[in-house]
């Protein structure tokens, strides 16, 4: 099984806007993180989209280990 490239041990903080569509990367090969770029050809992996409740700012994984992606939930504490 394929693992994911560490992008950076903590989250990404983006703002993001109501509304819109967001592709997180979950490959952690982009070079546009924490979003996707389309890196992941070729591999196992496939960026998670999710759209934006309200205009806000967003704690996106960037270890790519989150039980709950494309959100950080501090797994990268323990990588």
């Amino acid at each position: 099984m394929e693992k994911p490239v560490i992008s950076q041990k903590g989250p990404m903080a983006v703002e993001v806007k109501k509304g819109e569509t967001y592709y997180w990367c979950a490959c952690g090969k982009s070079a546009t993180q924490p979003f996707c770029n389309g890196a992941h050809q070729g591999t196992s992996f496939a960026p998670v989209s999710f759209a934006a409740q309200e205009n806000e700012t967003v704690y996106l994984c960037a270890c790519k280990h989150t039980k709950n992606p494309p959100f950080c939930d501090g797994t990268h504490n323990s990588l």
